[in-house]
């Protein structure tokens, strides 16, 4: 849902609503949220919301309409004018039961050596966006995954996905 309205000093500007999971029970499906909420903070804040000023930066720019690999290039930019640190395209290996797998991941960013950023330039992320950052950060000792989505109109789309496995210890 979108709003616009005078919101004090945001004045006339868009403010998008959180899209709500509800199963047949009425209950909210989205646990993860759930998790974080529980535990009363969000884990890495400070350096989640210095990504998030640098996508929105990027995304102020440029808008939306690029590919996936402009988006990419233009946010090392923005990050290294900002001081984060990040890897781009870092290959990750994987195990399976303990056995190192051929195949690997490539995530867009690993910033601060702890934070998985996942870049999309589609109309609308999907449940299988989030799953593939979810299965990520399940494969590795990532305790956060962030998914930005570039191509949807008007507003930057972005996920926060914190890694329910690593918060249960």
């Amino acid at each position: 849902m979108i709003v616009e309205g005078n919101f004090g000093h945001f004045s006339s500007s868009l403010i998008r609503e959180e899209k709500r999971d509800y199963g047949t029970n009425g209950k909210k499906r989205n646990k993860r949220k759930k998790a974080e909420i529980m535990s009363g903070k969000l884990i890495y804040s400070d350096e989640s919301y210095l990504i998030n000023g640098a996508c929105m930066e990027v995304y102020k720019t440029l808008g939306n309409g690029f590919l996936e690999a402009v988006y990419q290039e233009c946010l090392e930019i923005e990050f290294i004018k900002r001081g984060i640190p990040f890897l781009s395209q870092k290959h990750l290996t994987l195990c399976y039961q303990g056995q190192l797998l051929k195949q690997f991941y490539k995530p867009d960013f690993i910033c601060y050596d702890k934070i998985i950023v996942e870049l999309k330039a589609i109309s609308n992320l999907c449940d299988e966006h989030k799953a593939q950052v979810m299965n990520y950060l399940r494969a590795t000792d990532y305790e956060l995954g962030l998914l930005y989505n570039f191509g949807h109109y008007p507003l930057l789309e972005y996920e926060r996905i914190p890694n329910i496995k690593d918060r249960r210890k």
